[in-house]
């Protein structure tokens, strides 16, 4: 039987800020010592007073402002309350009915809306107890929330991706899945009709593979409990990463079970009249989208979609590639193979060590891939120059001249080698007289093993067929 699925995403970003989000403790949580980056506010001491962190909002309205959402002109902070040792004020800090922004889209989900919170702290469990490290509580949270119109777990994957994509890119998290940085909750549920069935929230889902299986799992769990005559209960669930299966955390609370109110100790803001909150200044200030850049790549430069996810993806690398083109100036097929050359044989030749790009300069990169094109350097030749680059720096034509890797073209030379090679393998000549075409690829390559990798293998090819067929 078919079943039409509902699914709705709650993402959480950690937000890379100097401070936390409503006091002066540090925002550092990554191999800090437990407990030590924590204060009386984000502790919960009575008589405390919470500040606004206004780089956390301007974050947050520039994601806003990327999605083409509409931002909030009026907004304030509410009290979720509930109570659980990593809550230490027994509330959290967040936003209800009016938050930062509302609306946007991302590749084709509607997003519903997004708001600023605090973090919890960090339940660490051990067999016998469980310990809770703060320093954690009173990070700045950014929550985005889809509509329910995502259509399957491969769609939710490539949403939280792009996502993470966007954070990266704009600076304002580095959402990094597997230090917590980023979490996904994915809000499942089925119905033999068009509208939604019961909803069932999946937490703990630290990975987009994780996002993808949970989704595709939880969706049979509630078929196989409907197929049987049972009903789906609303409630939270877990996903265990070893045996891939979804399991029962807790009933699902509804908003009124945390009681909502406006927090009384923060103000309420008016977006207008914060003067830096500009929304033209946000949009004239976003950098190329990653959906724009990838657009650009491979409209305007024809690399594939795998290339282009590369650059966009590997941005110690990206400022290097933009350069490299700019200075190219309109030749596209330059530009094609500049891309192509950095995105693998550049990224091999640095290996591990990311850092040697700095001996690379741009300028003499640029020298190599028109020494490739004018047919001065082989394949072969111009990855042997561009490891010496990037281990010593250097020009490719000083490099090319003193190891001696200028492709050889002169057609009088290579003539001589052809002769040579054609004398020196009478039978494989034979054999390409007799239809068998890869008895002319074996001569080039004795060719080239000849000529150490230097001749030019189109004119080899050339002059190798005029002499077989006189």
């Amino acid at each position: 039987m078919e079943y039409t699925p509902t699914i709705g995403l709650e993402i959480h970003a950690e937000l890379k800020t100097k401070t936390k989000m409503f006091c002066d403790s540090p925002n550092k949580t990554l191999g800090e010592r437990p407990n030590t980056n924590i204060c009386p506010v984000c502790m919960g001491h009575p008589g405390t007073l919470p500040v606004i962190n206004k780089e956390a909002v301007r974050h947050v309205l520039r994601v806003g402002t990327a999605l083409q959402g509409e931002l909030a002109d009026f907004t304030e902070f509410d009290r979720k309350n509930y109570f659980y040792p990593d809550i230490p004020k027994g509330y959290q800090i967040s936003q209800y009915q009016y938050p930062l922004v509302r609306g946007g889209v991302l590749c084709g989900i509607a997003i519903t809306r997004i708001h600023l919170e605090e973090d919890t702290a960090r339940s660490v469990h051990h067999t016998e107890h469980s310990l809770v490290d703060y320093n954690r509580a009173g990070v700045p949270l950014m929550e985005l929330v889809t509509e329910p119109v995502v259509k399957n777990a491969q769609e939710a994957g490539v949403f939280a991706r792009e996502l993470q994509l966007l954070l990266r890119t704009l600076g304002v998290s580095d959402a990094n899945m597997e230090r917590g940085e980023m979490r996904v909750e994915a809000n499942v549920s089925i119905s033999k009709t068009n509208t939604a069935g019961v909803k069932v929230e999946v937490k703990n889902l630290n990975s987009f593979k994780a996002v993808e299986k949970a989704i595709a799992y939880e969706m049979e769990r509630q078929k196989e409990v409907l197929e049987k005559g049972g009903v789906v209960v609303q409630e939270t669930r877990g996903w265990d990463e070893k045996s891939e299966k979804t399991f029962l955390q807790r009933i699902k609370e509804s908003s009124e079970d945390y009681r909502y109110f406006p927090d009384p100790d923060l103000p309420k803001l008016k977006i207008s009249e914060i003067e830096e909150f500009n929304e033209k200044e946000f949009k004239e200030s976003l950098p190329e989208l990653p959906w724009v850049k990838r657009e650009r790549l491979m409209n305007e430069f024809g690399v594939q979609e795998s290339t282009a996810n590369f650059f966009i993806h590997t941005s110690f690398l990206v400022s290097f590639a933009d350069e490299v083109i700019n200075q190219l100036k309109g030749n596209k097929e330059g530009s094609l193979l500049a891309l192509n050359y950095i995105s693998s044989d550049l990224v091999n030749v640095l290996g591990e060590d990311v850092e040697k790009v700095k001996f690379l300069l741009p300028q003499n990169f640029v020298t190599l891939i028109l020494m490739i094109q004018g047919g001065e350097l082989s394949s072969r030749g111009a990855k042997d120059i561009l490891a010496i680059m990037v281990e010593k720096g250097g020009s490719p034509k000083e490099i090319a001249k003193k190891e001696g890797l200028t492709q050889k073209s002169d057609e009088g030379e290579l003539k001589n080698i052809v002769e040579k090679i054609i004398d020196e393998n009478k039978e494989v000549v034979s054999q390409y007289k007799e239809g068998k075409e890869n008895a002319l690829q074996f001569l080039i390559g004795q060719a080239m093993k000849e000529t150490k990798g230097s001749a030019n293998p189109e004119i080899l090819k050339k002059l190798f067929i005029e002499s077989l067929n006189k």
